[in-house]
């Protein structure tokens, strides 16, 4: 259910806006919408599974406050991201 520290390295690395960004709102989205795509997978084959279900929406619910943010500051990047990622608008 939740990522390999290679496959989180990955995402930093590619979502990155410069060397050694761990905290840019790219970066977080992207961390969090491979999280949110693992447990969507999770819950297919594990349908009573509440309590991952909370968390689930927990992270659903950051997302859409860091991208709310990311939108705000930059537009252009905003959009870019979310085609990046496929996350439907």
């Amino acid at each position: 259910m939740s990522i390999t520290a290679e496959r989180k390295q990955e995402l930093i690395k590619d979502y990155a806006t410069k060397e050694g960004d761990t905290g840019s709102p790219e970066v977080q989205i992207a961390i969090l919408t491979e999280r949110i795509t693992n447990l969507t997978e999770h819950f297919k084959y594990h349908k009573h599974d509440n309590h991952s279900r909370r968390g689930l929406l927990k992270m659903v619910s950051q997302r859409r406050k860091l991208l709310d943010y990311a939108r705000t500051q930059d537009e252009e990047r905003y959009q870019t991201l979310l085609k990046r990622l496929n996350i439907r608008k």
